[in-house]
């Protein structure tokens, strides 16, 4: 026995080394074995690992490790000892990678970084269930109350765009009135996911040069369900239609705003002499396909009227009636597929349609209408303006999944727009205004993980424009690097691009090129146990904007991109669902420091839709007991520029007559959910009584200045009321959604 014993002794190898990863730091845990036998170890905590074996010959060494990649060496055993070090590669996931988001701020179901979701929405008090109304809760976004849409970091409402499903929404807010801001035509509950980029998006969009907001809709719904809404201010149905088989919907909804009960409750500063009423109809179908693809369709349309009169500004007791007309069409077909060996398709096509009826009056104290010739000009407030506008964009894009994480995506888009304006002056005299443009596009971005904490994404984009006759080449790119406490640290660079807005280009063709933007943003941003914090810095630089002459009517039309800019700033946002119990809240502050010389300004100027500070503080508390939600919101700015630029006919220019800086902007706005059968487990429905004030304190708010034009009398331009109350109620049938309600803090 004792024989046998020194013999196998003699036979045996000793392999031994230590295993690393490609940072050299030691691995514990990880499992050295050689190939098809018994023979291995397990590595201690400083990586060392030790065992013999009998075998000799070629054999496989195999490591593994979860969490990292495993590992085959080929090893000739003839006896002699044997030392390997090995180093291994973390496995990349989902669960653990990095995520870029230098200038994002993403919500969805497939988002690890949530921040807004559709609830999210309708509950922040201030948004008024408007989606940019709560983006403006944000850092980046400005709180500009006389014109629609989103100014981010010093740019202009046309300088963002709007995205469903990848296509261009070209006419997302409705029609624009005088010195009052619009609120989106869309609901937020049609959409599952929402990123917001203030900078440094995807090539994959383009046409923007400060921000985007990309939506996607939502797929298949969980169980068919009806909905009921019923409101001071209007009523609304609808229907989603689940199949039997679970792989395909339809649904149709409808609703009906007439604010007539609201503003006799509530005395508007603007004369209403037609009430806003609107008729919004939309429809959708959604078919699983048999690889796991998505065939989507969204079709909305909508019809609204408004008038309202204001004292005009030119006169002691003569006054301006506004009305408009306005009728949309919007249509978006996706459709998405695994396409096989890591491909996925994404194409979408979009087509809208768009028609602006306004008639502007100079009236009496009798609403005759009336026809000045002097002074010179003043007849020209008597007009009649028609926009006719059509939209269509093709888009397809392929992705492959490669080793990892690592993606490859490239595709091409085009997008056609025609808009034609009429005009019909005080004389009946008429000219039209027609741009058309088809502006061709190719793209491509990789996503490149080298490790679970190291992470970039480049690109770049290409477009041609028909009607400028130019071509631009736009790169992006951006890294990310995550920390071992959580946090991750992000840095996006890009170029991007944009055409002229159409209401200044010029009838006859200049020689107009692209307007530029160039984007530097470093973020730091930590996430742990429901509690988020980020910082941006960025710093923009604007090229070749758009300078304006007026022409014989008083419009100002591009002439050249001799005009620059910049943008920069500091940003912070902190939200917390954890501290306090049943309670979620969150803080934004943004500090912009912005100027540009464009348009018609006589110098480098900040914009007068641009302040300094803004701030807000978002607080929401479910009190289960009472079934009740308490929602409040305070958004705060500094006060904003404003300029009265006059023309000096000897100088050829335009020169600064008057400025100032407006009062800050306060805004405490409240709002209380009541759930009434919360707790019912019978009920297969939802309802939810809403009402929401804002401006509580009634604090006065100047958004700017409107300035004479044939004296010199100045007006502010205030909000059309002080405070606004909002009585609704809502029923979902088919589907309890209490929970999901508690669970988002309604």
């Amino acid at each position: 026995m004792l024989m046998v014993a020194g013999f196998k002794s003699e036979g045996q190898t000793k392999i031994y080394g230590t295993l690393t990863d490609y940072k050299k730091k030691p691995l514990q845990g990880g499992s050295i074995s050689i190939k098809d036998s018994y023979d291995g170890a397990t590595t201690d905590s400083l990586g060392n690992f030790s065992f013999t074996t009998s075998e000799t010959g070629d054999h496989l060494l195999e490591t593994s490790l979860s969490g990292y990649n495993t590992f085959e060496k080929s090893i000739n055993i003839v006896g002699k000892e044997i030392r390997i070090n090995i180093s291994i590669k973390e496995l990349i996931t989902e669960l653990n990678a990095v995520t870029i988001t230098a200038g994002s701020f993403e919500a969805g179901d497939k988002k690890k970084g949530t921040v807004l979701s559709d609830l999210d929405i309708v509950t922040t008090a201030s948004a008024n269930g408007d989606i940019t109304g709560a983006l403006k809760t944000l850092p980046g976004a400005q709180q500009v109350g006389e014109s629609e849409g989103l100014f981010v970091r010093g740019g202009t409402a046309t300088e963002s765009k709007i995205f469903i499903d990848g296509n261009l929404v070209n006419n997302f807010f409705y029609s624009s009135l005088p010195g009052l801001a619009t609120r989106g035509r869309f609901n937020p509950f049609l959409f599952k996911g929402t990123v917001f980029s203030a900078g440094g998006y995807s090539a994959l969009y383009g046409q923007a040069l400060s921000a985007a907001l990309i939506l996607e809709s939502k797929d298949l719904p969980d169980k068919t369900e009806a909905s009921l809404n019923f409101s001071v201010i209007g009523a609304g149905a609808g229907i989603q239609k689940l199949s039997k088989n679970k792989k395909s919907s339809w649904g149709v909804t409808y609703n009906y705003t007439n604010l007539a009960l609201a503003f006799a409750a509530i005395k508007q500063k603007q004369d209403f002499y037609i009430t806003p009423m609107y008729h919004q109809g939309d429809a959708n179908f959604r078919i699983k396909t048999k690889n796991g693809g998505m065939i989507k369709y969204y079709g909305y349309l909508s019809w609204n009227r408004v008038g309202i009169k204001n004292p005009d500004i030119d006169s002691m007791n003569l006054k301006d009636a506004f009305n408009i007309e306005n009728l949309n069409t919007y249509h978006n077909l996706s459709w998405r597929e695994s396409i096989g060996n890591g491909w996925k398709l994404n194409t979408g096509l979009s087509f809208s349609t768009n028609k602006d009826n306004i008639i502007n009056e100079l009236q009496d104290a009798n609403n005759t209408k009336q026809v000045f010739t002097l002074p010179a000009g003043y007849a020209y407030k008597n007009f009649n303006l028609q926009n006719k506008d059509r939209y269509a964009q093709a888009k397809i894009v392929f992705e492959k999944r490669m080793k990892g994480l690592n993606t490859l995506r490239f595709g091409v888009e085009h997008l056609y727009s025609n808009e034609k304006a009429t005009y019909t002056l005080y004389d009946g005299s008429k000219y039209d205004n027609i741009v058309k443009d088809n502006l061709t596009a190719a793209f491509a971005e990789t996503d490149f993980y080298i490790t679970n904490d190291i992470a970039a994404k480049t690109g770049g984009r290409m477009e041609y424009s028909a009607l400028m006759k130019k071509w631009n080449i736009a790169p992006r790119v951006s890294f990310a690097y995550k920390f071992k406490n959580n946090g991750q640290a992000s840095f996006a660079y890009g170029i991007f691009y944009q055409n002229p807005e159409t209401k200044y280009l010029p009838t006859t063709n200049q020689a107009l090129g692209f307007a530029m933007a160039t984007h530097y943003i470093l973020q730091y941003q930590k996430q742990h146990n429901d509690r988020i914090f980020r910082t941006e810095i960025f710093y923009k630089k604007y090229n070749h904007l758009y300078k304006t002459n007026t022409d014989n009517f008083g419009r100002l039309l591009a002439s050249d991109n001799s005009g620059f800019g910049y943008a920069q700033g500091v940003e912070i946002f902190w939200r917390d669902k954890k501290t306090f119990k049943n309670l979620d809240y969150w803080v934004s502050y943004s500090y912009l420091d912005t100027k540009r010389n464009y348009l018609n300004f006589p110098f480098e100027m900040t914009p007068n839709f641009a302040a300094k500070h803004t701030a807000s503080l978002v607080v929401k508390k479910f009190v289960l007991p009472w079934k009740m939600g308490f929602n409040a919101s305070y958004n705060f700015a500094t006060g904003r520029p404003y300029y009265n630029l006059q023309y000096n006919s000897t100088q050829n220019k335009y020169t600064l007559a008057d400025a100032g800086t407006t009062i800050n902007y306060n805004n405490l706005s409240f709002s209380l959910n009541y759930l009434p059968h919360l707790g019912d487990t019978k009920r297969k429905s939802f309802l939810v009584w809403v009402v929401s004030l804002s401006n509580v304190l009634g604090q006065k708010q100047i958004y700017t200045f409107q300035y004479a034009t044939f004296n010199s009398n100045k007006v502010a331009v205030t909000p059309p009321a002080k405070r606004f109350l909002y009585i609704g109620c809502f029923l979902s049938f088919g589907i309890d959604r209490t929970q999901d309600a508690i669970n988002n803090n309604l």
